[in-house]
């Protein structure tokens, strides 16, 4: 099902234009070099739009405060209007039935746009 529901979602989900997005963000990241760890979050992030089901994202414990000093940059620079972004799709896609599962793939998506240092993508295995 989990193959299904991705397959549907890179293709209808708006799954390989939220990648190219984030991958647009990290090449900008990485070409300024100080942002090269926003270009990183923005790499995970773009792989985990291309596939969202049977993943989920959790804390890394050992992420520390500069990981959180980094979160309030991103939060201020990017990551409320990508989370804005998710929440409105995620609306517009629970309209039908239909899309009810991608609506759910972008709430699971807003929490890593809004701060995604300090976190790992795992399998739901």
């Amino acid at each position: 099902m989990r193959l299904i529901l991705n397959v549907l979602w890179f293709i209808f989900g708006s799954g390989l234009i939220l990648a190219i997005g984030y991958g647009i963000a990290a090449l900008i990241c990485f070409a300024l070099v100080v942002t090269i760890p926003f270009g990183v979050a923005s790499l995970r992030l773009a792989v985990y739009s291309l596939w969202p089901f049977g993943r989920t994202i959790v804390s890394r414990p050992g992420a520390g405060v500069p990981s959180g000093v980094a979160n309030v940059l991103w939060v201020v620079l990017a990551g409320w209007w990508l989370a804005l972004a998710h929440l409105t799709a995620g609306v517009a896609q629970c309209v039908t039935i239909i899309g009810i599962p991608f609506g759910i793939a972008n709430f699971k998506l807003v929490p890593a746009a809004f701060w995604p240092l300090g976190r790992e993508i795992a399998d739901l295995s």
